[in-house]
């Protein structure tokens, strides 16, 4: 396996223009069938996706991941992005360097719970870029659904106090592996900053668009859940299976697993089922 790692810069019309984005791959020895572009959560970064690199390799994908902007090695300020379509650009700018044997090959789009929703919401203008597309745990839907009275106050605060913190993360919800938990509570790239004004809006905006247009995505898509997810709500992977405009669609929900499904104890059989559908729907 190769593994290599560099960095980028997000160039106008960023808001984030001249920042740097930490990113790296990992590819087989010999030519791949198929290239992942993966997108992590929030408060991680692509450092905790080793194994996953790894296990894609062993079935022969190369995998391309980005530290989002805010996140792990990258430029900006944790916890808070000046709007959505940063990460969208970070993606974009991912995509542009990959050598072009990269981007001959079908690409694999695969997003993890903050990850999915930027996914999403970058597929209903990118997705003819995709051969297929696959969600874990998105951040679709809330666990408790916020109200408009809610709404309109985290509009308020984005725009006069963008930078507080308002929601925190529970690491126990992580995995149900100790060790998991512990690891992540111990990465010095994980802040454990509390989400922003400015981001909580923003992905709340970006959550009313992917329900609203759900429909406009017609690629293949996998979505994957655990059922005792308590950071995303299954309903968000339900509400997607049964929306999307797509003919190929698989939503695969797991008993007792919590958010991290590629960090539970039952890890294997699931990165199993993510490239037994990969290699049955896209690289064909």
């Amino acid at each position: 396996m190769r593994h290599e790692e560099s960095s980028l810069t997000l160039a106008t019309p960023s808001q984030a223009a001249g920042d740097q984005l930490y990113f790296q791959s990992w590819s087989p020895e010999s030519p791949a069938k198929a290239t992942i572009i993966l997108v992590h959560g929030y408060d991680e970064h692509s450092g905790r996706y080793g194994y996953f690199a790894q296990h894609c390799v062993e079935r022969g994908y190369a995998v391309h991941a980005l530290d989002h902007w805010g996140h792990g090695k990258s430029a900006g300020d944790r916890g808070f992005v000046p709007h959505f379509s940063v990460y969208h650009d970070g993606l974009n700018a991912l995509i542009a360097q990959l050598p072009a044997e990269g981007q001959q090959r079908p690409m694999i789009l695969v997003g993890h719970s903050l990850g999915g929703l930027i996914a999403a919401t970058y597929l209903l203008a990118q997705q003819s870029q995709f051969a297929a597309a696959i969600l874990s745990g998105p951040a679709i839907k809330a666990t408790d659904e916020p109200s408009a009275v809610l709404k309109t106050v985290s509009k308020l605060l984005s725009s006069i106090a963008p930078k507080l913190g308002v929601l925190g993360l529970d690491a126990n919800g992580v995995s149900r592996d100790p060790k998991v938990v512990a690891d992540y509570l111990a990465d010095p790239l994980v802040s454990g900053t509390k989400i922003s004004a400015r981001l909580a809006a923003e992905m709340m905006q970006n959550m009313d668009l992917i329900q609203r247009d759900a429909a406009k995505i017609t690629l293949p898509m996998l979505l994957m859940h655990g059922e005792e997810d308590s950071l995303t709500a299954p309903q968000g992977s339900v509400f997607l299976e049964k929306n999307i405009g797509s003919e190929k669609k698989l939503l695969k929900l797991y008993p007792e697993l919590y958010h991290e499904i590629f960090n539970e104890p039952e890890r294997d059989r699931v990165l199993t089922d993510m490239t037994d559908w990969i290699d049955n729907i896209a690289v064909k």
